[in-house]
């Protein structure tokens, strides 16, 4: 990892061909990441990061404000677990012919693989697998329609763990999204496929990258506001 330090401050730097412009993003877990130019000199990024200090003082403060972590999840009868918004309760089952099922209302998962979670975490990774296997057709869809409307063909679609990131854009024009994703309400994940979309064209968060993503959803910001609630109860 490549680090720039200014000050007390320490930022993860990321350098790319496609951005014209730096930008400071306090991480979920309150780490700094600086997205840059690739030919963007040091004594540039530094004088940028000194400009925007107070900035990112108040953006850390807000995340140390944060409620604490929610505890790990029990896979007990009864326990609730989201999908595209809505809360269906878990019934654990003698067997089946899948690990996890989401049928009658109810999540459906084998006893035995719910008793050994604390052993080795299986119920968790079989939850993890459903939502990513779910989480890909209907993150394609919404990504084909929207690209239609921006006018950009993206170089194809990944679900994985992204740490603390919704999605992001990657080489090849490639999008990413974090299998979370599918957990959230149907118009906030609308407004995830959106902003990855439109950074295919516009790799900075600059005035005509926010104009492009308001000709799609013209309530980006209310969105925008509302992902963010519901993120700090889901991270």
């Amino acid at each position: 990892m490549t680090a720039l330090v200014v000050g007390d401050l320490e930022l993860e730097l990321r350098r790319s061909e496609r951005r014209r412009s730096p930008e400071v993003t306090v991480e979920r877990d309150g780490r700094l990441t600086l997205a840059a130019p690739a030919a963007a000199s040091p004594e540039a990024l530094t004088r940028f990061v000194e400009a925007k200090r107070f900035r990112i003082y108040q953006q850390l403060a807000a995340r140390e404000a944060l409620p604490p972590a929610p505890p790990p999840r029990q896979f007990v009868d009864g326990a609730g677990f989201p999908y595209l918004g809505r809360s269906y309760r878990l019934l654990l089952v003698p067997d089946q012919d899948v690990p996890v099922k989401l049928t009658g209302g109810r999540f459906r998962m084998r006893r035995a693989d719910a008793e050994r979670s604390e052993a080795g975490g299986s119920a968790e990774a079989h939850m993890i697998r459903w939502y990513s296997a779910h989480a890909r057709p209907w993150l394609t869809t919404r990504v084909e329609r929207f690209a239609r409307r921006i006018r950009v063909t993206p170089g194809g679609l990944i679900v994985r763990d992204l740490g603390y990131r919704w999605g992001s854009c990657g080489k090849g024009g490639r999008l990413y999204f974090h299998w979370k994703t599918i957990l959230l309400p149907p118009r906030l994940i609308e407004y995830v496929v959106v902003h990855e979309l439109v950074h295919l064209r516009e790799p900075h968060h600059g005035a005509m990258f926010w104009q492009r993503v308001e000709r799609v959803i013209p309530d980006w910001a209310e969105r925008r506001e509302a992902l963010r609630d519901v993120g700090r109860r889901i991270w």
